[in-house]
């Protein structure tokens, strides 16, 4: 009895697994689940450990075994999902940016939002001209240590604390300059709040970049905010596509596919390469969701969307969640005494490291050599905390963060701008984008498209294999010599193998006959009947299938149509 109660519990545990959840302050909550327990169990958790109801526009993010960022899906097995050795680590971080953050509800709800946009400003993925970083800089620091006080607040102190990947003097006197004269009196509430309602008018709010490349092999980062599909390439943006014009997005391997639909039925397809197929699909993931979450009205408008063609299977994915509309109208119904919120404060975070706890990064002059290494660095450090969606490679870089001495990060101060009106590169915080498997590719492509051999060696092996005159003269000698003695042999086991033969062909043709008839009964069945089933519709919706009804179906209906009526004339006249 004893032996089976500890077997029994033995089993019991080894279906328990411990997971810890980094939250947005850096504090982590560790909690046990079950085997077979979904991602919507382990976020009810969080959300009710942080007192949390609108809850929608958050999500946990986990890193796989190949170092790939992902999304917990709510409706699968968390254990299936991550595929690593327990204990498992995850992240608790901003899925969806509210189109209008100092629009929610509860305070506890935008106290979170202000993290992880002030997580975003550290990292580099929310820039901005040097005015406004000075502003949002002054906003945190108000929040975080209230109203100046000469007494507290030594000459200098606003250089204790990193807003964002580089700093210069001239931007740490603005920020201090600001929190003197222009937010005394401002709660940490009201702080947050201005905080939000500057961020959301920057450009790239909501950004969450996926490094790719473009079909003539430029770098590119991808990004989906609140109101559309962006692309981000060198200094600026290059794309902004609203989510009402996106039709569709797909991928196949690498390469990422998305299709517009703009003013005056103007059609363009975009084309990228993600570093890795599990990039891409995660790129395609991201935004199919953000999509419904954003342009649906409600979530029973969403369908499942296919990866594929027409008629060859793909990865197919489904949106689980509410949309933007309804998680607004439930949020106005939330009723309830406002949670109490524990600010994190003066608390040292491994986000915002302070200058007791670590060298801070001075402002250098941006030779191309130092932007490149410092740009790995901070990379490194960024994608080890935040939200971020690209491949973690891993590099040792021990002699990068070497501290600098405050005299030459005056000089260099004076020199440049670390965030500057004109410039405007999110690869400042991430990882540069290896691409030179997939450039070798597209040369290797290229070059078999125009018929060229792909290398001098291959050059050489196809000269090599390419037979001679005298070796052709040989070839075809023997070929007769083939010929003639097969018709040499037994006459009926020639005309068995000739009935074989011809009963094969026949067979194929009967096959493709069949398939073909096949086919045009779905096709009439999807262009002509009003059948409503889901399989269908989601058919009739794809582009594909719009461009090939009305372009080829309908006038080749009309045509038939047309012959059909005359002959019918010709036979009732005669």
């Amino acid at each position: 009895m004893l032996s089976r109660w500890m077997s029994g519990s033995s089993r019991s545990l080894e279906r328990e697994y411990s997971c810890t959840v980094r939250l947005l302050d850096d504090s982590e909550y560790t909690c046990t689940i079950q085997r077979d327990a979904k991602g919507q169990y382990l976020f009810d958790l969080l959300c009710h450990h942080l007192n949390l109801l609108e809850k929608d526009y958050f999500g946990i993010r986990f890193v796989d075994p190949d170092k790939q960022r992902h999304w917990l899906e709510f409706t699968k097995s968390v254990v299936k999902q991550l595929r690593a050795q327990p204990p498992f680590t995850m992240c608790f971080r901003v899925k969806f940016y509210p189109t209008d953050p100092a629009a929610l509800k509860e305070e506890i709800t935008r106290y979170l939002v202000f993290l992880q946009i002030k997580r975003d400003l550290y990292h580099g993925r929310l820039l901005c001209k040097t005015s406004d970083a000075a502003l949002l800089a002054a906003y945190i620091l108000q929040a975080e240590i209230g109203d100046y006080d000469p007494g507290k607040h030594p000459e200098g102190y606003s250089s204790k604390f990193q807003f964002f990947p580089k700093h210069s003097e001239k931007l740490e006197r603005k920020i201090a300059e600001i929190h003197k004269t222009e937010l005394s009196g401002q709660t940490p509430a009201t702080s947050e709040l201005n905080f939000l309602r500057k961020a959301q008018t920057l450009e790239t709010y909501g950004v969450d970049p996926h490094p790719c490349k473009d079909v003539s092999g430029n770098a590119a980062f991808l990004a989906f905010t609140p109101f559309g599909f962006v692309v981000l390439q060198g200094n600026k943006r290059i794309h902004f596509i609203k989510w009402n014009e996106v039709t569709k997005m797909k991928f196949e391997g690498k390469t990422f596919y998305l299709y517009v639909s703009q003013k005056e039925e103007k059609k363009i397809v975009l084309t990228y390469f993600a570093p890795t197929p599990e990039a891409c699909k995660h790129l395609w993931k991201c935004g199919i969701e953000n999509q419904a979450f954003y342009k649906l009205e409600k979530s029973s408008q969403v369908r499942t969307v296919s990866s594929s063609n027409l008629f060859f299977k793909g990865s197919r994915f489904r949106y689980s969640g509410r949309v933007a509309k309804e998680v607004m109208e439930s949020s106005a119904k939330i009723k309830r005494e406002p949670p109490e919120i524990h600010r994190a404060g003066l608390v040292p975070s491994r986000s915002c490291p302070s200058i007791t706890h670590g060298p801070r990064l001075s402002s250098v002059p941006r030779t191309r050599r130092r932007a490149v290494h410092i740009s790995i660095m901070e990379g490194l450090e960024s994608l080890r905390d935040s939200a971020h969606s690209t491949p973690v490679r891993s590099a040792s870089h021990s002699d990068a963060f070497m501290p600098h001495s405050r005299s030459s990060r005056a000089e260099s101060s004076e020199r440049v701008a670390v965030i500057s009106d004109e410039i405007y590169s999110p690869a400042d915080s991430v990882l540069p984008t290896p691409v030179a498997e997939h450039s070798l590719e597209l040369m290797l492509l290229s070059r078999q498209i125009n018929g060229t051999p792909c290398s001098i060696e291959e050059e050489k092996e196809s000269e090599a294999n390419t037979p001679t005159a005298t070796e052709a003269d040989e070839l075809g000698g023997e070929f007769k010599a083939l010929c003639q003695g097969g018709g040499g042999g037994n006459g009926g086991t020639h005309a068995a193998q000739v009935n074989k033969f011809v009963l094969s062909v026949l067979h194929l043709l009967l096959v493709t006959v069949g398939l073909l008839f096949v086919l045009l009964l779905l096709l009439i069945v999807l262009t002509e009947s009003d059948l409503d089933i889901a399989f269908f519709r989601d058919i009739r919706q794809t582009p594909e299938f719009e461009q090939f009804h009305y372009q080829y179906f309908c006038p080749l209906r009309r045509w038939f149509a047309c012959k059909v009526r005359s002959v019918l004339t010709l036979l009732i006249d005669t």
